[in-house]
């Protein structure tokens, strides 16, 4: 029987090649099956089960609102058409505990995106849910014109949390604003014009920091106004690789070249963000900021996604590069939900405000106030930085290891709960995975995971979830990936 199977196989192959017609393996098993007398057809391979998520003791309440098709319809009445969301069929979510979230019909879904990187503690966690509403019932807002505690008791103990003479809080409502204020200080304390940011940043979608943004899916063709984009130290993608001596020159020639000579300041997002979690090469904020500071400028970092101990290793990701900035933009997981952000200075660089009125009318207001020193304690008291940098070495390796399962994966990269995972159809010439991505982000969603999509081709899924996020929650997403790619 070996030696005419191995003969059938043989003209299977030659005849698919030589003859002009191809023998399906199919075809090829019936005919051994055939030919063997009494013998039996092999059995099927078992069907593999999806993965089972995780138990969570939270029953969600009954839903009575409107329905996700009547929302969706009157969402495309009322609201913007640039206003976009996800999947084909889009989820009507309407409640949140920690790191899940639920559906109009109850279905429970692991939240690997966290609102856009913005839920840090939890969806609804009941130590900043309760503090928001005692505040909420005593003094729902007031502003700047008057004294009140929380505004400074929050200032005080986000300062307590920056290193070198960072001591100058001014509060914002979104990162945003904080990149828009940041960039009005480096340019009046320099008293230059030119700011330097890096292709594939992503800073903001205002008139001013859409200039600082790098990605051309999110800018619109206005003036940028005094904005220069220098090559980006991307470690996978980026011309030098992991070179940060040759990036740090880009930056200086292109002061040289394309500028005065003298620039107003420099923004860099350490992790970047929606650009698909592209960590800077190791060094390479501390030649740039030495290159920018000689020619005049300040130096910003855009802490907005990676700040908070989210990256595991370092309470802010500018640390990982072993820096100080002149000035610290942050917003999104400062107030787990709440529209917060924050600008942290130096005395004198803060104090060029004060040549004119600068006012925000939200900013820092009660109970956002009270909400973001929630955040704090709660961080501190959870031990949230060392958890990220537990359960994200652990993800970090086992999506290496379906790395080497699964060819479509080109780069597995980050640090704690701040990671991508890049596809592609081809390793060598890490050509993106568009159309393979779009199906695999329906799938997992399918089976109960959201997650987000970064890169300028939307091939790279962002996994950045509540920092609660645990072990077993790990797993069943990268076996969940797994599955999905397997029957991809």
């Amino acid at each position: 029987m070996a030696s005419s199977s191995s003969s059938l196989l043989r003209r299977g192959a030659k005849a698919g090649v030589g003859a002009g017609r191809r023998w399906c393996p199919a075809e090829v098993v019936r005919r051994l099956v055939s030919s063997s007398s009494g013998a039996t057809a092999p059995e099927k391979a078992p069907v593999r089960s999806p993965p089972e998520m995780p138990p969570f003791e939270h029953r969600p309440r009954p839903y009575a609102g409107w329905s996700g098709d009547e929302i969706l319809e009157r969402r495309k009445r009322f609201l913007g058409p640039s206003v976009f969301y996800y999947y084909q069929k889009p989820l009507n979510i309407v409640e949140g505990k920690m790191q899940y979230l639920y559906d109009e019909h109850g279905k429970r879904y692991l939240d690997c995106f966290g609102g856009i990187v913005t839920v840090s503690c939890g969806h609804c966690h009941p130590d900043i849910v309760n503090a928001v509403v005692e505040q909420t019932k005593l003094l729902q807002h007031t502003t700047t014109i008057y004294l009140n505690q929380p505004i400074v008791e929050f200032a005080e103990a986000l300062v307590s949390k920056m290193p070198g003479n960072l001591k100058v809080v001014y509060f914002v409502n979104s990162g945003t604003e904080a990149n828009e204020l940041a960039m009005l200080m480096a340019r009046l304390y320099s008293g230059n014009l030119n700011m330097i940011a890096l292709r594939n940043a992503y800073h903001g979608g205002s008139a001013g920091t859409i200039g600082l943004t790098g990605l051309q899916t999110w800018k619109y063709p206005i003036p940028q106004g005094e904005i220069h984009h220098v090559m980006n130290p991307d470690p996978y993608r980026g011309t030098f690789g992991s070179d940060a001596v040759a990036y740090a020159k880009e930056v200086e020639e292109h002061i040289n070249y394309g500028t005065s000579g003298r620039v107003a300041g420099f923004i860099a997002e350490t992790f970047q963000g929606v650009g698909g979690a592209v960590e800077l090469a190791p060094g390479y904020l501390k030649l740039a900021y030495d290159t920018v500071r000689k020619a005049g400028g300040v130096c910003i970092a855009d802490e907005v996604q990676s700040g908070f101990g989210r990256t595991g290793s370092h309470y802010w990701g500018f640390q990982t590069q072993d820096v100080i900035p002149d000035i610290v933009t942050m917003a999104k997981g400062i107030g787990n939900g709440l529209p917060l952000g924050a600008v942290v200075t130096t005395p004198e660089i803060a104090n060029v405000l004060a040549q004119k009125i600068q006012f925000n009318t939200f900013g820092g207001n009660p109970v956002c106030s009270v909400g973001g020193l929630a955040v704090l304690k709660v961080l501190d008291k959870e031990k949230r930085q060392a958890h990220c940098a537990d359960v994200g070495s652990h993800l970090v390796n086992r999506l290496k290891e379906l790395q080497q399962k699964h060819e479509i994966i080109g780069d597995v990269r980050g640090r704690g709960l701040m990671l991508g995972v890049e596809l592609v159809t081809d390793r060598k010439e890490k050509t993106p995975a568009k159309a393979e991505t779009s199906v695999l982000f329906e799938k997992l969603k399918d089976l109960n995971i959201l997650v987000g999509k970064g890169g300028l081709h939307g091939n790279v899924f962002r996994v950045k979830p509540p920092m609660c996020f645990s072990r077993d929650d790990a797993d069943f997403l990268v076996d969940a990936m797994d599955y999905a790619m397997s029957g991809l």
